[in-house]
């Protein structure tokens, strides 16, 4: 059965349409959900990797605010608490999808710690967006306050950016591996748990958020898929975005995808991570394909009749 690592975008756990609390997260991911079923019951072995920008945003800014009546919680901790209710929702959607569906099959969620480099450059220059979305003015005052780092994102509003070191190593490989051929397992949550090994052999919780697309290609590499795809909110990736020129890819080549990255045409934080994780896969594996398109269209890319297909040549 070929073997597939889906990354799940922001609108896969959350609509802009819905409420930014548990209960709205839980009613959209109940309908990714059953896409994600639709396309185990095709016979792929998968694996699920999310994000947590809007999440661990959220709950460092609970944590926050709430520093004087309790202690606030560091940046690392703040992503594993969301990798845990993000993981707890998957769990209990998918299982109850799959099972209309007449497959039972397990549904497990592992706290990932993910290794980066202490010296990575991300962290003098943070790009990864948290949190929700603020006006220009509120962005300003923001940073004024707070000290945070405010970036505009891709046309949406303004968010606070954070360090996004490239992942290193998955602390927790093995164990994923061994679950894999019984068990659908929800791994690398908002890209990882982002640690550093000190020379004694300890692993050192820091404050970044690592990309999810990353994250996912390289557990795509280590389990040895046959797909990695990213699920966002288009079907296609586009060159000259929203401009009257725009045009949608059906394929790239790794050629042509660096082409298109050295001029720019994808957003930093939004598609480019996605490219750029997708032109990795491939590069390593030329005989293996990525695809990045919608979580609505996401069986039939697999079937090869949407989505952008990334190839080698």
């Amino acid at each position: 059965m070929p073997k597939i690592v889906i990354a799940l975008g922001g609108n896969a756990l959350q609509s802009k349409d819905s409420k930014p609390t548990a209960e709205g997260q839980l009613e959209v991911v109940r309908q990714t959900c059953e896409r994600l079923a639709e396309i185990s019951a095709q016979g792929y072995e998968m694996s699920i990797v999310h994000g947590n920008g809007p999440q661990v945003g959220r709950i460092l800014l609970a944590s926050e605010a709430a520093k004087d009546l309790t202690p606030a919680m560091p940046f690392d901790v703040c992503g594993a608490m969301s990798q845990g209710y993000i993981g707890y929702h998957i769990q209990q959607a998918l299982k109850y999808a799959l099972s209309i569906r007449n497959k039972h099959c397990p549904v497990v969620t592992v706290a990932t710690q993910m290794v980066v480099d202490r010296d990575d450059r991300a962290f003098e220059n943070p790009t990864k967006p948290i949190g929700p979305f603020y006006t220009e003015e509120e962005s300003k005052k923001l940073e004024k306050e707070n000290g945070y780092t405010m970036k505009e994102d891709a046309g949406r509003g303004w968010r606070r950016v954070v360090a996004s070191p490239i992942p290193r190593k998955i602390v927790e490989i093995e164990a994923i591996k061994n679950l894999w051929k019984s068990t659908i397992v929800v791994s690398c949550g908002g890209g990882g748990i982002p640690v550093v090994e000190n020379p004694d052999g300890t692993l050192e919780g820091v404050a970044a958020v690592i990309d999810k697309d990353h994250a996912a290609e390289l557990l795509a590499e280590q389990v040895e898929a046959d797909i990695l795809m990213i699920l966002t909110e288009v079907e296609k990736a586009a060159v000259n975005w929203g401009s009257p020129n725009q045009k949608n890819l059906d394929t790239m080549s790794l050629k042509e995808a660096a082409q298109y990255v050295e001029e720019g045409q994808f957003a930093p934080g939004s598609m480019l991570p996605k490219v750029e994780a997708c032109m990795k896969f491939v590069r390593q594996n030329p005989q293996k394909k990525a695809i990045i398109t919608s979580l609505d269209n996401a069986l039939e890319a697999l079937e090869g009749k949407t989505g952008t297909v990334i190839t080698f040549a």
